[in-house]
């Protein structure tokens, strides 16, 4: 079926339309103009945080601006494109401005998707951390399928991982696994994953083949910033050092430069043992510890505001999605049902889709709430 260009070209600019009037460009280029004055000061540099938060801001914004406004001009040359490939009659043409078009409109629609974006914290970097469930062995190895997926995601993408923290099974997989994604809106975007995941498959442990079910949970919280108002006493945190474990590596095993930090009210433990030193280990724990405590602090607020709206039916559920590898392939969504029957690419990081229709279900949800 030919490709109705005209019609495909006039959707993408209406979607462009409603992201420029959500991005507000004139208010992002007066941003901008004020981020280069400061970043301009001589004795900027003096403040090394201040600088980082200035110089990174206007990173982001610059960033915002050209994906916009490279989007309308990419525009623009398919349809230039296609009134060439017309004119001449030249299928070669026609067929490179269809593989545009297709790349085009999943651009635009990311673009789209990143404008719904708008939550408190949606633009912050992201904390993920994986834990097995009811399993045995094939949780353990479905968490680390589930960390393999989530790192594959960010590779494809390029954005800058770091794992923090990895507690190995005894016969395989991963109790637990902590890792941070660098990059402004990952928290936007893979806090839709967080919930209970639920594998279906034969068993690669069991001798007699049976059908296993496991599960694994996974937890996405808003890496904290320096200018967060999280303080948290002394007297309420107890530290304990140990040894690294692992499978092992250079020295890895000889300090006792991990660390576990339990929060002592709420009961919070965070681990960190990737780093090379006790100190560097701390001053991770304690991030990703401020990290989960701002977040208790605006579900508790959520709560609150909950309750006194009434019943809002507006929760995740046990489960969020299933992937099932016997006696069918399916990876399904099971608030959006959103759905895929290629679960190797899923586990390869292909993920994009899940985390789009799970943007654009959770935004629903808000407005449901807010209507009540």
């Amino acid at each position: 079926m030919a490709v109705d260009f005209t019609q495909e070209i006039k959707d993408l600019r209406a979607t462009m339309d409603s992201v420029r009037g959500v991005t507000d460009l004139d208010a992002l280029a007066r941003q901008i103009a004020e981020l280069e004055q400061q970043a301009s000061v001589p004795n900027l540099w003096d403040d090394p945080d201040k600088a980082q938060q200035v110089t990174s801001a206007l990173s982001r914004a610059n960033s915002e601006r050209d994906r916009v406004l490279s989007m309308d001009s990419r525009i623009d040359d398919l349809e230039t494109l296609v009134e060439m490939a017309t004119e001449e009659s030249d299928q070669d043409t026609m067929d490179e401005a269809e593989r545009d078009l297709a790349k085009l409109k999943k651009d635009v629609g990311e673009l789209e998707v990143r404008t719904l974006l708008s939550g408190e914290y949606d633009e912050r970097e992201a904390v993920v951390t994986i834990r097995a469930g009811a399993g045995g062995v094939d949780a353990a190895d479905f968490a680390e399928m589930l960390m393999r997926m989530y790192l594959r995601w960010a590779e494809r993408h390029g954005y800058p991982t770091k794992v923090m923290d990895t507690s190995y099974a005894e016969e395989a997989g991963l109790k637990s696994a902590t890792f941070e994604v660098n990059v402004p809106y990952a928290f936007g975007h893979l806090s839709v994953e967080g919930g209970t995941h639920r594998l279906v498959r034969i068993s690669p442990f069991d001798n007699q083949g049976r059908r296993q079910t496991s599960f694994a949970a996974v937890e996405v919280i808003p890496l904290i910033e320096s200018d967060d108002s999280i303080e948290i006493p002394e007297n309420e945190i107890k530290v304990d050092v140990f040894r690294s474990s692992g499978p092992g590596g250079q020295s890895v095993n000889t300090t006792d430069s991990a660390v576990r930090m339990t929060h002592i009210p709420t009961g919070i433990v965070v681990s960190m043992q990737n780093e090379k030193s006790q100190i560097q280990n701390r001053a991770a724990a304690l991030r990703v510890l401020q990290s989960r405590l701002l977040l208790l602090r605006k579900a508790e607020e959520a709560a609150t505001k909950k309750e006194m709206a009434g019943d809002v039916k507006a929760s995740w559920g046990d489960q969020m999605r299933s992937y099932v590898l016997n006696p069918y392939q399916m990876v399904k969504d099971l608030r959006t049902d959103y759905e895929t029957g290629n679960p190797s690419a899923v586990f390869d990081g292909d993920i994009d889709g899940f985390i789009e229709a799970g943007i654009r279900w959770q935004i629903g949800q808000r407005k449901s709430a807010a209507a009540v």
